[in-house]
């Protein structure tokens, strides 16, 4: 299970009815496929071994020991393998059919699971040939020459590694109830499901909707075989559906109606999933007196690890058709932050610093939307522009342009005698550009807005965002202060693409002119003159590091407490060039700005541990009354030595 990643496999083998010699050797081959792919533990649909629609042949016992036989065939198929299989078959068990799923490792079965919950309507008579798992007693039986107990109790299987996974058979998961409500609670990280759902229009979406749904429920893994092409389409039809998801989101799924077999190996990260259930009170308490039995499973040879999952480089950025869905829903959020605090306040003004930049840019736009829905004039928005050493042409011009042609109430306050004035009287060398020289710059522009509010009863709008709180890229009681912060809970790569969400959708020729132009500056504090041709010469990236890299870390040490070492694997793979429009970046650089991340990280909390209010938008945020409460003066020392392991 290296860095928490356990190899797991849904097989939909070729299938002929009945005939479970022909059966078996399909099941054999995808197993000897997985195995040679690494694969911990493969699952097959339900009633795998003799085809799930053999319907009034359950009835008799040819079937029953040809399934028994091919079992044998399993165990000395198996018997120097170190993969779990789990496959599906009719077993009498005394007087009662029981349609079961038998767990098999290196020539044993280590357990049998019996169904629960039994359709028996529609297109479904399931209770016609089998018992449920309520349905028996407690008992020992022979089988395939194992002494096997079987009940209904619940039960587990623990691989060496560590891994817990449970088990339920198709209907079980369609129940109110799932078994797999209680196995989660129990411990299983994973679930495998063998099922025989029929294809019918619209069932298949329900089918993800569901899975998806127990998945995010339970914070499991899922992983799901279903049958496929050769079964009797006498009166129905087998997609053969094989899928995998982490809780909630499906990582990997087959091509349905294949004429062919179908073997779908993916990866689960069982420490994300675990670090989730921790964080989740909910789940901790629900889970109290849950109990199921463990079966361990047998010790592995080790292997090489070989990663297979794909990792977004931008993990906060919505992907798809979902980007313009999504950026609307931050917005409505936002824009109800700020709705809230003015109705709160009673106030119809805000104050707003303007810098031509991202964030301020941002800033004004929730200001603009949320005035209009609260049916203010926008000329209550102050946008403030506030030159200084480093302001440039281009980023003035903007945020002048900006300002007017949305409509709001402007104004200019050049922040350069002021400031020379401030050096005069703490003995400041104006040529000397070092932290005082650009700190004193941003705390006399936050001095200006939150007089200015004071004058004219109005809220001073914070323009940082969650990355810059992350790395403390912010002046103490500067540029980090306002009265509402309103894109704290915003990385800085996703800010770009809502910039440009309106500026697509629903604005003027000419904001939509400067919006665009605004996405394509360097980010900056300008608070370091310009070059000798007026461009930016101070480049935050530059200083600090991308930001794509650092919303990488930022989101799984945040959202998942994953230490340096994972997060150094998943951006290696993120970020060597296999997504397009990404950043390339080789190990070193990785390693040196991952270093910086978690320096930055611990030294600046105390900036984190006085933010004003604002809203949270996305899965983390770093307010002190939120997500995240750390001491200021904690220890970055094992983090830090871990990257310098790297």
């Amino acid at each position: 299970m290296n860095h928490g990643f356990i190899k797991v496999a849904s097989a939909i083998p070729a299938v002929k009815v009945a005939d479970c010699r022909f059966n078996v050797q399909q099941i054999e081959s995808l197993i000897a496929q997985s195995e040679g792919k690494g694969v911990e533990v493969i699952v097959f649909p339900e009633l795998s071994l003799t085809g799930y629609s053999c319907q009034d042949l359950f009835r008799g016992q040819m079937l029953l020991d040809e399934a028994e036989t091919s079992i044998l065939q399993l165990l000395d198929f198996t018997r120097k393998l170190d993969i779990i299989t789990i496959v599906g078959l009719p077993i009498a068990v005394g007087g009662v059919l029981l349609n079961c799923a038998v767990v098999i490792q290196k020539g044993l079965i280590l357990g049998i699971v019996p169904k629960t919950y039994l359709p028996n309507y529609n297109e479904f008579y399931e209770k016609r040939w089998f018992a449920s798992a309520r349905d028996i007693n407690p008992s020992q039986f022979r089988f395939a020459g194992n002494v096997i107990t079987i009940s209904s109790e619940p039960q587990l299987f623990r691989t060496c590694d560590g891994m817990t996974f449970g088990i339920e058979i198709c209907e079980d998961v369609w129940a109110p109830t799932p078994p797999s409500n209680q196995l989660t609670l129990s411990g299983a990280d994973v679930i495998f499901n063998l099922s025989a759902s029929n294809e019918l229009i619209g069932k298949h979406d329900y089918l993800v909707s569901l899975l998806s749904q127990q998945s995010a429920r339970t914070i499991c893994g899922y992983v799901y075989s279903g049958c496929g092409y050769g079964e009797s389409t006498q009166d129905v039809v087998y997609g053969g559906n094989a899928l995998v998801f982490e809780n909630g989101k499906l990582i990997v799924q087959s091509d349905r109606f294949s004429f062919s077999q179908q073997l779908l190996i993916s990866q689960i990260d069982i420490e994300k999933l675990r670090t989730e259930r921790r964080n989740n009170t909910t789940f901790v308490n629900a889970q109290k007196g849950a109990v199921s039995r463990v079966i361990d499973a047998k010790p592995v040879t080790p292997r090489d690890f070989e990663f297979l999952r794909d990792v977004n480089p931008h993990p906060f950025i919505p992907t798809g058709n979902d980007m313009e869905k999504n950026c609307q829903e931050i917005f409505n959020i936002q824009i109800a932050g700020l709705a809230k605090r003015l109705n709160h306040t009673g106030s119809r003004h805000v104050v707003i610093g303007i810098s031509g930049g991202l964030d301020s840019t941002l800033a004004l736009l929730v200001c603009v939307k949320t005035f209009d829905k609260l049916h203010i004039p926008r000329t209550g928005i102050i946008g403030v522009t506030m030159p200084g050493f480093g302001t440039t042409d281009r980023t003035h011009v903007n945020a002048v342009s900006l300002m007017d042609s949305l409509g709001v109430s402007s104004r200019e306050i050049n922040i350069s005698d002021a400031v020379r004035q401030h050096f005069s009287d703490i003995g400041q060398d104006a040529e000397n550009h070092d932290v005082t020289y650009e700190n004193s710059q941003a705390r006399e522009r936050t001095q200006i807005l939150m007089d200015l509010s004071n004058k004219l009863g109005g809220l001073v709008i914070g323009t940082g965002d969650l990355s810059e709180l992350a790395l403390g890229w912010a002046t103490y009681n500067g540029d980090h202060m306002s009265m509402y912060g309103i894109n704290v809970g915003v990385p800085k790569t996703l800010i770009k693409y809502l910039v440009n969400y309106v500026a697509e959708n629903g604005i003027d020729d000419k904001s939509r002119v400067t919006l665009l132009d605004i996405i394509q500056t360097p980010i900056s504090p300008e608070l370091i003159p310009a070059d000798e041709e007026g461009n930016i010469k101070q480049k935050t990236e530059d200083l600090v590091g991308p930001y794509e890299l650092h919303d990488f870390f930022l989101y799984y040490f945040l959202r998942y407490g994953f230490r340096p070492s994972k997060i150094y694997f998943l951006a290696k793979k993120a970020f060597d060039g296999t997504h397009k429009e990404v950043g390339i970046y080789s190990d070193e650089i990785i390693k040196k700005w991952l270093t910086t991340f978690f320096r930055r990280f611990f030294n600046q909390q105390f900036k984190r541990s006085c933010l004003p209010d604002g809203p949270k938008v996305g899965s983390v945020s770093l307010s002190p009354r939120g997500d995240w409460r750390m001491p200021t003066d904690a220890s970055s020392a094992l983090w830090l030595a871990e990257c310098n392991d790297l």
